[in-house]
This record gives C-alpha cells, structure tokens and sequence, in this order.
C-alpha cells in the first residue's frame, strides 16, 4: 500500500535519479521543464505549493508504507476552488521494473481521494500520450473517461506526440468507489 506525503526539497535527487533521459522529463512532464532535471528547475516547481488551503499546485511523493521507501510522484494542479476543479500531472512510478504492479493505480486512487473527499472537487482531468498504453490502462480502470484527443500536440524530433484528454466527475468517483477498501483515509495520506 502507498500513501501520499508532501515532496519536497529533500526528495529532488531520487526524481533526479529516475528522470535520466530527455524523452522521459518529456513523458512526465511535457514542456514544462528542459532536460536535465535540476535542483534549480525543481525549486521553482515547488515553489508557492503545498498548502493544502491556499495553493493551486500540491505535489506529493508515493511512499510504500511496508518499507518507507519512495516509490513515485505525482501532482495535482491546476487546483480551482470556485469551479471545483483541478488536474492530475506529472506521474511516474520510479523504479521500471515496479511499473505495472498498481503503484500507479494506487497513487491515483489516493490522489483523487485528495481532490473528491479533501477538496471536495467536482471534476478531475488529466492528459496522456496517447502512445501510453500501460497508463491510459490504468487510468481508465481508477474510473476516467476519455474526453478527447488533441492531435499532434508536442514535437519530438521528426514526430508528433498527440494528447488523450480524460476526465472523472465526482459523482462517478462515489459511484465507483463508496463503500470500498480504495478510499484512502485521511491518515494515508500526510502532508509530513
């Protein structure tokens, strides 16, 4: 089981460490940063952040509880308290050979915890290469729908990556999850 705390300055060299080439920063991302990752780059990325009440950008890491060790990232921005909205970024599971054994899947069930019962948001979204399979998969299996793709988006080399938009809504994230083991409590996820 994962849960959520809040990044911060001392986790930047283990995101570091796992964004190791310019097509990944690219992959979790898009152009919101230049490769290398940096210390710099990253300050600016949580600066202002973090204040569940007030900030419009909370960024956490994924901790397995069994062994304390950091296993992911992921953030919600784009927080909007009078539309009641906000969206999912910049996720990664760390470690490639963790992938597909639902740290995912688990930090994204914990993160829409966040927005539906703490912030009490009604719309959530996200955006996706729409090359990424593994991650459409298990996004659509935590209960979003797709919305739309926007076509050729972002250029990398001689190619075009194109964006899949998908949504959930706060009534089919009760539907979906009331009653189930998947609701994180309010101590699973800290801000320490």
């Amino acid at each position: 089981m994962i849960k959520l705390e809040y990044f911060t300055a001392d986790d930047f060299p283990k995101l570091i460490e796992w964004i190791s080439d310019e097509e990944l920063l690219l992959n979790w991302a898009g152009s919101a940063f230049r490769f290398p990752l940096t210390d710099d780059k990253l300050n600016w990325y949580i600066k202002g952040a973090n204040n569940f009440d007030e900030s419009d950008t909370l960024i956490y890491k994924a901790v397995d509880t069994s062994t304390g060790l950091t296993v992911g990232h992921i953030s919600l921005t784009a927080v909007n308290r009078s539309n009641r909205s906000a969206r999912i970024t910049r996720v990664i599971v760390g470690n490639p050979a963790e992938r597909g054994k639902k740290i995912g899947e688990q930090m994204i069930k914990a993160i829409m915890h966040t927005g539906f019962k703490e912030l009490k948001l009604h719309r959530m979204s996200l955006g996706v290469y729409d090359f990424n399979e593994p991650a459409i998969r298990c996004y659509k299996k935590c209960g979003f729908n797709v919305d739309g793709i926007l076509r050729d988006i972002s250029r990398h080399g001689d190619s075009f990556w194109s964006i899949m938009e998908m949504s959930i809504l706060e009534n089919e994230w009760f539907e979906k999850y009331s009653g189930q083991q998947s609701l994180a409590p309010v101590s699973e996820i800290s801000s320490d």
